[in-house]
């Protein structure tokens, strides 16, 4: 019997959904699954207020570790033949929950040389959150073999309208009753069980040397190199805001919330203007980038780690 051990935290149920329907597959035959769901000792709102949700950006970006619960005692008994890890993107960055998780002595001694599939449900953007990822996993000595982003498919400035609808609202509806439901199509949560199959095969076979292959050939991972730059300079922007917001106090602190006013300001005037122009200069030179592209795709889409 093959252990799998499926770490997550979701505040909405969508990741849940989707790594439930991977397990379906994944599940089949001599494969037993335990779930584990992070729990916070103080846990953030569903739905956000805007203060609060913005307030959260610097410890979230920073990967400040936040307080958590350890897993229970038969869990950390256990030595796992797989970790599925399903999280969410906060700010460009792996949620609060997963960092703190990945740095805790529990979190460490379970991924430590074990094989991990991460699976990530967000907006667009999670290619340098799985870099950090990457880097969380490679500190124990975790092997990544196999990665699945799930992504909201549709443009960016209305995915944007779509999850502030979600997030302060608490529903996954369709706003004024005329946009798109927001976050990963029900159709994509469906259709994760595709994934199930190649990861089981790999794991009764002992073998994950082809597994992200095989994921990719069922579209597990689409890369789109306009927002592998876009990732890029906002990490380098957040860095500036996130470091800069940390030293006007703590959270909640009201001087504080004036300078997270001015930092809604700036994002919002990113999304709507710097956005644009950026796309424009990634138009005029996308033939001279051509090789780079090519080698941007290829890296993102496997599960190795740049060495620094």
């Amino acid at each position: 019997m093959k252990e799998v051990l499926v770490i997550y935290y979701t505040q909405s149920g969508q990741l849940f959904d989707i790594l439930e329907n991977i397990g379906t597959t994944l599940g089949e035959g001599p494969v037993n699954i335990t779930h584990h769901k992070i729990e916070l000792e103080k846990p953030f709102p569903f739905p956000w207020t805007k203060d609060r949700f913005y307030d959260a950006f610097p410890e979230s970006f920073l990967q400040v570790p936040i307080g958590i619960y350890p897993p229970k005692d038969e869990i950390l008994s256990k030595k796992y033949d797989l970790i599925v890890l399903g999280y969410q993107v906060w700010f460009l960055t792996p949620s609060p929950p997963i960092n703190a998780f990945l740095k805790s002595e529990a979190g460490k001694r379970l991924v430590e040389n074990t094989p991990v599939v991460t699976v990530v449900a967000c907006r667009n953007m999670w290619i340098q959150a799985q870099e950090k990822t990457k880097r969380l996993l490679a500190d124990p000595k975790a092997k990544l073999v196999g990665h699945i982003a799930l992504v909201d498919r549709h443009i960016n400035h209305i995915s944007v309208l779509t999850i502030e609808h979600w997030m302060f609202s608490g529903k996954k509806t369709r706003l004024w009753g005329i946009f798109p439901k927001p976050g990963v199509s029900d159709s994509d949560i469906a259709k994760a069980s595709r994934f199930g199959k190649p990861i089981r095969e790999a794991l009764l076979s002992d073998d994950f040397s082809k597994l992200q292959d095989e994921l990719l050939m069922l579209d597990a991972v689409k890369i789109n190199p306009y927002l592998i730059k876009t990732d890029e300079r906002g990490n380098i922007v957040f860095s500036k805001w996130a470091n800069l917001l940390r030293k006007k106090g703590e959270p909640g602190d009201s001087a504080r919330l004036k300078w997270i006013g001015f930092f809604k300001f700036y994002l919002k005037f990113a999304i709507w203007v710097i956005a644009p122009i950026v796309f424009i200069v990634f138009l005029l030179t996308y033939l001279p980038m051509t090789r780079k592209r090519k080698k941007d795709k290829e890296y993102y889409s496997n599960v190795l780690l740049k060495e620094e």
